[in-house]
This record gives C-alpha cells, sequence and structure tokens, in this order.
C-alpha cells in the first residue's frame, strides 16, 4: 500500500526476450558433422564449451523469461545479478537499443544512459559538440543546452580537453564527459551499467553523490547495475535480483544482497577441496589443501562470545620448511576485514599429510556473514611474504541473537568490527 500513491517511472509486464543463436563452424568437417548428428539425435553437442547456458531453446537463447517489474518516480533502483543474469538485456531494453520479444514496456519520461563507455558520442566529434548532440536526442533545444553546458564541463574535469575529439581521449575521460553529460541534461530517467568502474575513485564518489541527489532532491528515476555492492548500498533505496533471465527477490538492498551472494556452500559446516570441479587454487606446487571443517558444529551460526574451532588438513607437494599461514575474513561482496596470521606453523617432508585444530576469537565481528579464505605463505630471502598456496574457504553467520533481542549496530555506517572500548584515562571539567 506504500506505493499505492506513487507515480510511476518505468512499468515493465511479461517483458521476454529471445535470440536467435548463429550456427558457428566447427573448424573441421569431423567436428560439424558431430555437431549436427548430436542436435539430430537430440543428444548434447559433444562441441559445446563446458559451462554453457542452459537457457538455449532449440536455436535459440531467452535472455529474459517473463520480467515484471514497476519502478517509481524518485526511486534508486539497483539491479544485481551474475554475468549472463540479464542486467544489461534488461537495460538496453528500457533505452530503446533493442525491443522485447514479448511483454510490454511503459516509460514515462525521457531516458539518459550509459551502458558502456562512449555510449551516445561519435568518435570524430569534439567533447562539446557530443554534449549539443546528446541534448538533441534528448529533444532539447540549444538555449537549455547552453545553460547546463558550464555545469557539464565543471563536473567532467575535462575543461582542457572539451574541444577536442573525443577518440582522443581515454577510457576515463570519455567516462567523465559521459556521465557528466548524463546527469547535467534533462531527463527523468538516468540509467547507469557498471560504467563507473573506469573512473577514479574520486570521481566514482562525486558520481554516486550526482546520482543520489538526482534521485533524493530532484526526483529523478535512477537504474544502476553494479557489481560492487558497497556502491549498490549506499545509493539505492530499492534492488531486484537477476538470475538466468528471471527477477527472483525484489526488495530491501541488504536482504537482495544476501540473496545474489548466497549459494549452496555457504551454509556448509565442512568443504572437501578433492571434491571440487575446478582447481580452489592459484598456486598448489608446495601445500594443497585437502579439507577444512567447523569441529563440534552442525551449524555454520556463531552466537555471542561462541569461538570458532576450525580443523584444516593438507597435503605437501614438496619438502617444506617454516610454512606460515593467513585465515582471512572477508564480507560476502569481498571487502578484506581482517586477517588471522600464524608464522612457523610447520614444517614437512613430501607427501606427509598434516592435520590442525584452530581456535579464532570471532567476537568482534558484528552479526553478517562472512567468508574464509586460507593463504599458506613463507618468508623469503628479501624478509617478505611468497605465497605458495590460495583457496576460498569456508563462510560463517555471526548471530548475536542469544536473548531474543537482536544487537543494534550499523554495519553499513560502523564497518563489520566491533573495536575494544577505549580505556579512559581522564575526564575533566573546565
Amino acid at each position: 500500500m506504500q506505493n499505492a500513491n506513487r507515480e510511476v517511472a518505468i512499468r515493465l509486464s511479461g517483458v521476454k526476450k529471445m535470440y536467435k543463436l548463429g550456427q558457428i563452424g566447427g573448424g573441421t568437417l569431423q567436428g560439424d558433422l558431430q555437431s549436427w548428428w548430436a542436435r539430430v539425435r537430440g543428444k548434447e553437442d559433444p562441441n559445446t564449451k563446458i559451462g554453457t547456458d542452459q537457457r538455449l531453446v532449440g536455436q535459440t537463447f531467452m535472455a529474459l523469461n517473463g520480467i515484471d517489474l514497476t519502478v517509481y518516480k524518485g526511486e534508486a533502483l539497483g539491479i544485481i545479478g551474475g554475468n549472463g543474469a540479464g542486467k544489461s538485456t534488461m537495460l538496453k531494453l528500457l533505452s530503446r537499443v533493442t525491443a522485447p520479444t514479448e511483454g510490454e514496456i511503459d516509460i514515462y519520461g525521457r531516458i539518459a544512459s550509459m551502458l558502456e563507455v562512449g555510449t551516445g558520442f561519435n568518435g570524430e566529434m569534439t567533447g562539446r559538440e557530443n554534449v549539443y548532440l546528446n541534448g538533441a536526442i534528448l529533444g532539447m533545444t540549444k538555449a537549455e543546452i547552453d545553460a547546463k553546458m558550464e555545469q557539464i564541463i565543471e563536473f567532467s574535469e575535462v575543461r582542457e580537453f572539451i574541444d577536442t575529439p573525443v577518440k582522443r581521449y581515454s577510457s576515463g575521460m570519455y567516462v567523465k564527459l559521459a556521465f557528466s553529460v548524463a546527469a547535467h541534461l534533462d531527463s527523468e530517467i538516468m540509467i547507469m551499467d557498471e560504467v563507473l568502474a573506469v573512473g577514479d575513485m574520486a570521481f566514482q564518489k562525486k558520481c554516486l553523490d550526482k546520482m543520489r541527489d538526482a534521485a533524493k532532491q530532484e526526483g529523478r528515476t535512477v537504474l544502476y547495475v553494479s557489481h560492487n555492492m558497497n556502491t549498490i548500498r549506499q545509493l539505492c533505496d530499492r534492488c531486484v535480483v537477476l538470475d538466468k533471465g528471471k527477477i527472483i527477490f525484489s526488495g530491501e538492498v541488504e536482504a537482495a544482497i544476501a540473496t545474489y551472494m548466497n549459494n549452496k556452500s555457504n551454509d556448509c559446516v565442512s568443504l572437501d577441496y578433492q571434491q571440487y570441479p575446478k582447481p580452489a587454487w592459484l598456486m598448489s606446487e608446495k601445500v594443497k589443501l585437502k579439507k577444512v571443517e567447523y569441529l563440534g558444529k552442525d551449524t555454520n551460526c556463531f552466537r555471542a562470545n561462541e569461538v570458532m574451532t576450525l580443523r584444516m588438513q593438507w597435503l605437501n607437494l614438496s619438502d617444506v620448511t617454516d610454512v606460515c599461514l593467513r585465515i582471512e575474513i572477508v564480507s560476502m561482496e569481498g571487502s578484506a576485514l581482517g586477517t588471522y596470521t600464524v608464522y612457523q606453523l610447520y614444517s614437512g617432508q613430501k607427501d606427509d599429510i598434516t592435520d590442525a585444530i584452530f581456535e579464532l576469537d570471532i567476537s568482534a565481528f558484528m552479526d553478517s556473514m562472512y567468508k574464509m579464505r586460507y593463504t599458506f605463505f613463507y618468508k623469503n630471502s628479501t624478509g617478505g611474504n611468497q605465497d605458495i598456496g590460495h583457496a576460498e574457504g569456508l563462510c560463517f553467520e555471526k548471530n548475536t541473537d542469544d536473548a531474543g533481542v537482536k544487537l543494534q549496530w550499523n554495519v553499513n555506517n560502523w564497518g563489520h568490527i566491533h573495536l575494544p572500548t577505549p580505556k579512559v584515562m581522564s575526564v575533566q571539567e573546565r
């Protein structure tokens, strides 16, 4: 009922997008005949690459498969999902780059979009000329564009190159000018597709602030696609999660991120690295992890002040001396939070199997989901750390809700770590 009186900016109803697949030769007559015979019998193509998406229907591919979505005026909507989930296809439909195969799309307002670096720019034209071109496409007059020109140039940070053909711009300069144009010209809807990753950190922050102001103060609608969950948190009011062409979640940002990050390994209490379908190690000439597990646990949820007992087993692939270990804790979106380090953990001979049990104090971590990474290393001749093995590890949840009262802690603003209370040396009134 909260959205009943809000003005609709975008509505998608039963939207599907199907692509026809072209037939690409296998490179040899034998390969082509194998593929043809497999298709005739309804069998899997023996020449198809492993990991091909299962949304293939005959000779077609369903990039979007029944999307229903309503976006309201003044809303900042995040769109997240894995590669190939359909995010960019959805934005291309909204930007009218392509048309849906089925369904209806209603858009109430003009759209300024950045789908990739340099979208809508003519490389032979100068930056200033491209600003006029983009404004004209949006239906603005020359006088209206002139009124915005100084703001665009100032925000873009490319003033000295504004009369240079944009084909000479670096990718970062392209993004700065393109975003500035999209943000300042008169459009009711802004669509951004992971383009800010090209810009420097200071400019990314400025862009996020501008998009936030556009939604909150100017009442514009912002659609933002990103794999950076922190920027999604900073900008968006609501978030949808796409998977294999369908919306699997729409709602509160943190819940959406949790849905996106969730996978089958997130709730397990042990990992057998010998069962991994692909190598889990970046380097493995010295040691190879075999198994990790939580001892005495049937769940990966840890309560307040509960100590984590972690068992690790690994195999020596060669003789090793004074091997060290880092147990790195990262947030589910990949931000490093802290590291447990054990120096000179062990020495051993080739083919030795080692078991080790560690107790980890996780009391400083606040309520959230976390992931571990395990890195074996040694000190080289110059005193630096030389990594010799790395593996993604177990996940765990910290939940302090023992007494039925959730600890009030703002993870977004205060971080994942609760530091010890400072020792007060003195307090004096003056």
